[in-house]
């Protein structure tokens, strides 16, 4: 029966990693963690576990991946991240895929937990993720911030029933907290790509995207929480285009001083 490997970054993930690693049994036939020298109990709970713990410098989560694809025994990859798990029903198809493997990458939806409440529409359901691949049929690549494994050309995938499920956010300050990051990190990265930003870019993206994620992706829908989740990231769009604008006319900081 082919074997899977299941790669995992990690850093400061003692409130879900245990969950991520309880979802992998009977799937992963080996666990490689990647970790950014975590000051919590990570590491301790993950040796609870049959895994591989590599300790590795932060560079950007798409270097990182690369580089936690490069540990694993076998070609056949599944990649998640610390505060993501495997529903059951996305279990059982998996553990049939590997008797019947005829794809070179696997997608499956993602289902994201915003503080307790699952959310069906705006940008966060289906959020389709391409997770489970041949690791010689690619590469993660893209922006360090919004890395995606992307597939060689002529290569085949295949949706897979099942969700991913993902606790992003412990709470509505947790959220803020790492919207205002994740915008200093995309500006940084739009800087490095070389990509601009004028005086009115900023606006432009901030009510572009509330009304797109807002409106037409359904997020109305959701709520109260939809109604929070689409405003924190038209606003974490508008401070990622001012920080480029800044980035642009003052320079950039070392990466590793916005992680």
């Amino acid at each position: 029966m082919p074997k899977i490997s299941a790669v995992i970054i990690t850093y400061n993930e003692e409130s879900f990693i245990e969950r991520c690693l309880a979802s992998l049994d009977g799937v992963a036939d080996e666990i490689i963690i990647v970790d950014s020298y975590s000051s919590d109990s990570t590491e301790d709970i993950c040796k609870k576990y049959n895994v591989r713990f590599i300790r590795h410098p932060f560079e950007g989560y798409r270097d990182q991946k690369n580089f936690a694809i490069r540990q694993a025994s076998f070609n056949k990859i599944l990649s998640l991240d610390a505060d993501e798990a495997l529903s059951n029903e996305l279990k059982e198809s998996i553990i049939a895929l590997k008797d019947n493997w005829e794809y070179d990458g696997y997608v499956f939806n993602r289902r994201n937990n915003y503080c307790g409440h699952w959310i069906r529409f705006s940008e966060w359901y289906p959020d389709k993720q391409l997770r489970l691949f041949y690791a010689d049929k690619g590469t993660w690549g893209d922006l360090n911030l919004h890395e995606k494994f992307i597939m060689n050309n002529g290569c085949r995938i295949k949706r897979l029933k099942g969700d991913l499920l993902h606790w992003p956010f412990v709470s509505v300050q947790d959220h803020r907290e790492k919207m205002d990051k994740y915008a200093e990190i995309g500006a940084y990265e739009f800087y490095k790509a070389g990509k601009k930003s004028g005086i009115f870019t900023p606006y432009i993206h901030f009510t572009w995207g509330f009304f797109r994620s807002y409106i037409v992706k359904g997020g109305i829908l959701d709520g109260k929480n939809g109604y929070r989740i689409c405003s924190l990231y038209a606003k974490s769009s508008f401070k990622k285009y001012k920080k480029l604008r800044e980035l642009i006319n003052q320079g950039p900081p070392p990466l590793k001083e916005l992680l």
